[in-house]
């Protein structure tokens, strides 16, 4: 029968300490620190190799994927493991990296690890860029607001519709008593077309990936669903990979952390508000895309050329998708009484899973 090792690692920028057990063995076979290079890392792993099977596990975090690459380069079964989804002992307060690679190795072994999707090297450069552009919209966002804030204290009210042309041409007229209140105005102003323009150009590179050969067919399907466009669909690819890794709609709700959470005990059963376990990024493209479907309507004029030249199911698909979620929304804000976020988030929850519905096929 053949040895198999188990190894846990604890990755860090300058170093990953090993931690390695033998199969149906108690005591630690190896611990030690290596340097962070994979020269060193190769040799350690091929020692083991000659000796056995070889199984490895580290903890996701800001490393990233290169290690779990070299391994499987070497035709090492590797997980990355979420750290969220690790049990920790509540009484154990002591935390050191040999207990942690230590730790990894043993769950590894009863296979009580959660793997996260490890992206190919292009989906990961895409997904950097989208989160990116995040950023981006994130402190255009800041801008705004500053800039706002600033008029306001020195008395300056516009009474409309704010960021709108109107309203900069109103901005851009104001004259302020002292040059250096002129020249402050200013800075924030530059900033703030500076990053408008830095958006815009993003934009444009986001559309042009999402209309490549690579990822053009699942956007073009994703766009089928109302309030889903270039930027959602293509980090719904990116972030996700392979949707089929989900044998369940209710299981990649769950990897988005918008199923409600839950305590219940005997016969008591109590829900509260959303887990928020999963990818960050996409639940909050989702909720954001589930604004769409507040108010009844039809099919817009943007959206039926958004579907031209896709499967008659397909169309079908996200037109039951937009009935139903229009519906739900509906029935929660003004049948029961529930706030618009809630709603909402409710709406978003059954969005994805039309969502997985659609990319693995499951339309009729």
């Amino acid at each position: 029968m053949e040895t198999v090792f188990y190894v846990g690692m604890d990755v860090h920028k300058d170093s990953i300490q090993v931690a390695v057990l033998k199969d149906g063995c108690a005591r630690c076979e190896i611990e030690r620190r290596l340097a962070y290079d994979f020269k060193k890392v190769r040799k350690v792993f091929r020692s083991l190799q000659r000796k056995g099977t070889v199984l490895a596990a580290y903890e996701a975090g800001s490393m990233g994927f290169d290690l779990a690459r070299l391994l499987s380069e070497m035709t090492i079964q590797c997980i990355v493991a979420s750290p969220g989804k690790i049990a920790r002992k509540p009484g154990d307060r002591v935390k050191t990296d040999r207990r942690d690679a230590l730790m990894i190795a043993r769950l590894l072994r009863s296979t009580e690890l959660e793997a996260v999707h490890v992206p190919t090297r292009e989906d990961e450069a895409v997904r950097d860029y989208l989160r990116a552009r995040a950023d981006l919209k994130l402190d255009y966002t800041r801008s705004k607001q500053r800039l706002s804030k600033f008029l306001l204290r020195h008395g300056y009210l516009y009474e409309g519709s704010l960021w709108t042309l109107r309203h900069m041409e109103w901005m851009k007229s104001i004259e302020f008593s002292l040059p250096m209140l002129a020249d402050t105005f200013a800075r924030y102003m530059e900033t703030l077309l500076t990053q408008k323009e830095r958006l815009r150009g993003m934009d444009t590179q986001i559309e042009a990936l999402a209309t490549g050969a690579r990822y053009s067919e699942g956007v073009a399907r994703l766009r089928c669903l109302k309030g889903i466009d270039y930027l959602t669909a293509l980090s719904l690819i990116c972030e996700v990979g392979d949707f089929r890794r989900f044998e369940r709609a209710e299981q990649f709700m769950g990897f988005l952390g918008i199923v409600p959470g839950e305590r219940s005990s005997g016969p008591k059963r109590r829900q509260g508000g959303i887990t928020k376990a999963g990818n960050v990024h996409l639940r909050k493209l989702l909720v954001e895309a589930s604004w769409h479907y507040r108010y009844h309507s039809c099919a817009s004029k943007s959206l039926i050329e958004r579907r031209a030249g896709q499967k008659p199911e397909v169309i079908a698909y996200a037109e039951r998708a937009r009935e139903r979620l229009q519906n739900k929304f509906a029935r929660l804000v003004h049948g029961k009484f529930k706030k618009s976020q809630v709603a909402v988030t409710a709406v978003a929850r059954e969005l994805a899973g039309f969502v997985w519905g659609l990319m693995v096929g499951k339309v009729a």
